[in-house]
């Protein structure tokens, strides 16, 4: 079996592609090949162990994938040997093992994939997909004016049709580039900024009737956070997610006076402690459906086969992909 490993950190160039012993699923497993496997930034932030918590070494990453079950441990219903999955490793608390040719995933985690969703979309639709689900669930954005910083990505696009299909009054998206504005637009947006530009947060407010947003949700860290605190509406939430970096941002009393008088919320969001069997079953299946109906557009970024593993990295960390970029196993 092949997979990519990392048993040195650095840039793109230290993933390795190597064969290695065959899995054999344990009691209450299920033995997933995998067809496509996510990448995440949080990927890139560990291969450089700048991640919150240091992998051990050598290591396969990755933390969600798609395939068909080859076979299963005791306990687990055989029935869903031969079937196409949904395998979100991260549910389980595992966040290693999907850069490979197979995995191990606890079978209680297991979803199954309709005909209408391929591999690629069922990859996206798990970490990024169910992040944007929940944010939308712990800050309703029903009649509210909405802020999504870093809108291209795969999270913030998926954001910005969610919180319009939640019933947002205004979404106004933020990226970095005309092209991924112009993305933006084409996916739901009534209004998007440019935060790599002076001014942006004026721009913002003047979308929003000039009292700000009541509903941030923000991953890009740094001044661009600050910023968003700063015009958030009275009364407004904001919700930061991501592998955000809290050395580049700080909050000071005055910024903290301002809140308390605005009454306005700020929040942290982790989605693996809002997830149990159940709640990736159901939440898989409302995305899958929303997809279905054409209510969901899911963005591709870019489909890399495991020897090139690097070059998914290196696209994914200088910002260039718009969307889900997905690891695929060699041809032959």
């Amino acid at each position: 079996m092949k997979s990519i490993v990392l048993d040195r950190f650095g840039g793109p160039d230290v993933l390795a592609l190597r064969d290695g012993p065959a899995l054999v699923p344990a009691a209450g497993q299920a033995l997933v090949r995998v067809a496509a496997a996510g990448v995440n930034f949080a990927d890139t932030l560990m291969r450089r162990d700048a991640y919150v918590v240091t992998p051990p070494l050598p290591i396969v990453l990755g933390s969600e994938a798609a395939g068909v079950v080859t076979a299963v441990g005791d306990g687990v219903d055989a029935g869903w040997v031969g079937r196409r999955v949904a395998a979100p490793l991260f549910a389980s608390g595992v966040h290693f093992g999907g850069y490979a040719e197979a995995l191990v995933i606890d079978a209680r985690f297991l979803v199954a994939l309709p005909d209408a969703i391929d591999d690629a979309t069922a990859v996206a639709l798990q970490a990024q997909g169910l992040s944007a689900r929940h944010l939308v669930i712990q800050a309703d954005p029903r009649g509210k004016s909405v802020l999504v910083t870093a809108a291209a990505g795969g999270v913030g696009s998926l954001l910005i049709q969610l919180a319009r299909l939640a019933g947002a009054a205004t979404v106004v998206a933020a990226a970095s580039s005309a092209a991924k504005l112009d993305l933006a637009r084409s996916l739901g947006a009534d209004a998007v900024v440019d935060y790599s530009k002076p001014g942006w947060d004026d721009a913002v407010l003047a979308a929003t009737g000039g009292t700000g947003p009541d509903v941030v949700y923000d991953s890009v860290g740094g001044d661009v956070t600050k910023r968003c605190l700063e015009i958030l509406a009275p009364c407004g939430r904001a919700l930061l997610y991501g592998a955000l970096n809290p050395a580049e941002f700080t909050l000071s009393g005055t910024d903290l006076v301002r809140m308390v008088f605005k009454n306005q919320w700020l929040g942290g969001f982790a989605l693996v402690p809002l997830l149990d069997p159940e709640a990736v079953r159901t939440g898989l299946a409302a995305l899958f459906d929303a997809v279905a109906r054409g209510d969901l557009t899911v963005l591709a970024g870019g489909t890399f086969p495991f020897s090139r593993a690097g070059e998914a990295h290196a696209a994914l960390e200088s910002r260039r992909t718009v969307g889900k970029v997905v690891l695929v196993p060699d041809a032959g």
